[in-house]
């Protein structure tokens, strides 16, 4: 994939690359990770400085974005949700630019998809997405790897996420699968199955990929036989009690248990984007036991917990595949 060149380009969300560009990052982030765990200095973008702006705050996307950068040698400045005008005294078109003439690059991690591609649309240079309301494509590449370290392969693994499909994950999940030839599988109660449109959009991509698309609200059926089973947090703190009771009531069924995994098979793993709320360890995890008498939510601390699980893994190859889309599109030729 020599012929490849990504220099320039922004990383909104994956339906922007091919499969071909897609698999280029995650060979550029295997080498990176093996320079890493060897020790081998790989500053290939020494001089060059990004800005950071979250809107909303994040352990694993600012880590993995300042470690990233520090390793390829470049500067960061961090922006959050109180250090910047963006949105409020400064639109974002001006935002972009201001912060284009300064910086090599520019990270957005916040709310709503049109604000990423805004910055995009008015910034001379890459913007890259760490997470909007509707795609998470830093995350699916950390996701991709991941499974591809397991198994060897990317091309027919069958993925089930279960809860809520209807947002980021969900729809980078099924995105991801359609351009990988995966399989995918939305196991959910029918009203968190993702947005039509985007559907019929990857099961054109799908055609093309022999990917597939399916959607259940039968637990057995949509894990049985799966190589990959996710989840992700049910609600956003922030949001009413009555959407976390609906949640509950609704996706509880959809919690991944011993037996989920047992149905999916011996080989199966288990990945989270994180955090978890799979134990009373946390302020938020005690908050809900106060409320709804729950010891977990998404996914019980057994199958977290399990050797099945490679979510510290996938955690950590956040940073690595970060450090691929930084360079891959910074570099120079």
């Amino acid at each position: 994939m020599d012929d490849v060149n990504l220099q320039g380009k922004d990383f909104l969300k994956l339906l922007d690359f091919s499969r071909e560009e897609i698999l280029h990052l995650l060979d550029l982030a295997t080498d990176f990770k093996l320079k890493k765990k060897n020790g081998v200095p790989h500053e290939e973008l020494k001089g060059k400085n990004v800005a950071l702006i979250f809107e909303k705050t994040s352990t694993r996307t600012r880590c993995a974005f300042e470690v990233a950068a520090h390793d390829l040698g470049m500067g960061t400045t961090y922006l959050d949700p109180q250090g910047s005008q963006i949105g409020k005294k400064e639109s974002i078109a001006d935002t972009a630019r201001v912060l284009a003439g300064m910086y090599d690059g520019i990270e957005y991690r916040g709310f709503g998809q049109d604000i990423v591609e805004t910055l995009a649309e008015y910034s001379k240079v890459p913007v890259w997405n760490g997470l909007t309301n509707e795609f998470h494509p830093t995350q699916m590449l950390a996701d991709l790897l991941t499974i591809q370290e397991r198994f060897g392969y990317l091309k027919d693994i069958r993925l089930c996420y279960l809860g809520d499909a209807r947002y980021n994950m969900g729809n980078s999940l099924m995105v991801a699968c359609a351009k990988m030839g995966m399989h995918f599988t939305a196991c959910t109660n029918k009203k968190y199955f993702p947005d039509g449109k985007l559907v019929v959009q990857c099961e054109e991509i799908a055609k093309e990929s022999g990917a597939s698309l399916a959607f259940t609200e039968d637990v057995a059926e949509g894990t049985h036989g799966a190589d990959v089973i996710y989840t992700d947090v049910w609600v956003s703190m922030g949001e009413p009690d009555a959407v976390w009771e609906e949640r509950i009531r609704d996706l509880t069924p959809y919690r991944v248990t011993r037996e989920i995994m047992d149905n999916a098979g011996e080989k199966a793993i288990f990945l989270h984007c994180l955090p978890s709320f799979h134990d009373l360890n946390t302020s938020i995890g005690r908050e809900i036991k106060g409320k709804y008498g729950l010891n977990e939510m998404e996914v019980t601390d057994e199958v977290f917990e399990s050797e099945r699980s490679l979510v510290f893994e996938e955690a950590e190859n956040r940073m690595h595949t970060i450090k691929a889309v930084m360079y891959a599109t910074l570099k120079q030729q």
